[in-house]
């Protein structure tokens, strides 16, 4: 199996920044993409920055030029940090796996989600 443990959530006030964080452990053979995503009570879990083994970075179009992604192949670690924060960025982020397992099995794997709260 595999998991993944998020950090980094927290209360922020507009304008402000944090960096999530997630590490990838268990039987990992290969990584294809991570990336992250978020979702609002009432809304669809959307992306909102992914990172692919070819090196191929996209963003949602909500966030290009406040949010960057990267990754730590090494550690099976990405990060997203996210600058000048608006309320609207509110929401549960997951972070997300595309994992080929030792055992050689392909799947999505998700994070337990961390909140981040962007308020005065």
């Amino acid at each position: 199996q595999v998991q993944l443990v998020e950090s980094g959530g927290g209360l922020v006030q507009p304008g402000g920044s944090l960096r999530l964080s997630c590490v990838a452990s268990g039987s990992i053979f290969s990584i294809y993409a991570m990336g992250w995503y978020r979702q609002v009570p009432g809304k669809q879990r959307e992306l909102v920055a992914d990172s692919t083994s070819g090196g191929h970075i996209n963003y949602a179009d909500s966030v290009k030029g406040r949010f960057t992604i990267s990754r730590d192949n090494a550690k099976n670690t990405v990060y997203l940090q996210m600058n000048s924060l608006k309320p609207e960025d509110t929401a549960v982020y997951y972070c997300n796996a595309d994992v080929l397992s030792t055992g050689r099995s392909r799947t999505l794997s998700w994070g337990q989600g961390t909140q981040v709260t962007v308020s005065s």
